[in-house]
């Protein structure tokens, strides 16, 4: 080999290191790049994390505390309370729901009579407008809410719908066939079909 030839190879060589050097160091700043979009990656999901906890904190008072205190107007001797847990399943985060009592938690649906599901579902309705952001407006319309509530019990649960209204500042629009639920209404509108036409009388208790 000639040196010429000697002095050609030798400045491909160090075009090659030249260009292995060039790499390592562009691969060097891809992964500090990395490790840093990996640490703020990591802080993102912190942050999610805590603002997710505090949510479902904040979704669980609400809840179980509106809940409970619905059941417990109906029931004061024996009432159920409700219980609200978050569960992570197929990627998704869901609300448990269970009525408690004492260290005993059933499912509402196939453990428990339906006039506490009824009361619960009205509570539960209740809980999602008032945590609603915007909040809607102040109106709630319900059919025959409580139909599968005993008649001993109707009463009681037309106080506990009054007190919620009014402490809310929510109106309630409900029908029912129940005179027991109607009692502690602010204004009841009875409607008559007689020979295919509805008449309206008013009654204010």
């Amino acid at each position: 080999m000639t040196v010429g030839e000697l002095r050609t190879h030798v400045d491909r060589l160090q075009g090659r290191r030249d260009q292995i050097l060039d790499q390592r160091t562009q691969k060097r700043r891809a992964l500090l790049h990395t490790r840093r979009e990996t640490t703020r990656a990591e802080q993102a999901r912190v942050i999610v994390q805590k603002t997710a906890q505090h949510t479902q904190e904040r979704l669980r008072f609400h809840i179980s505390d509106l809940g409970s205190l619905a059941l417990y107007s109906v029931w004061e001797n024996d009432p159920y309370q409700l219980d609200v847990e978050f569960a992570i399943k197929a990627n998704r985060t869901e609300a448990v729901l269970g009525f408690r009592r004492g260290d005993q938690v059933v499912d509402p649906m196939t453990a428990s009579g339906g006039g506490a599901v009824d009361v619960a579902a009205f509570a539960l309705r209740v809980a999602l407008w008032h945590l609603g952001r915007p909040r809607t407006r102040p109106t709630l319309l319900l059919d025959e809410p409580f139909r599968n509530l005993s008649v001993d019990l109707l009463s009681r649960a037309s106080e506990m719908v009054r007190t919620i209204s009014h402490d809310l500042g929510l109106q309630i629009l409900m029908v029912s066939h129940a005179p027991d639920l109607v009692e502690a209404a602010d204004r009841v509108f009875h409607v008559r079909q007689r020979d295919g036409a509805s008449s309206v009388t008013t009654e204010t208790p």
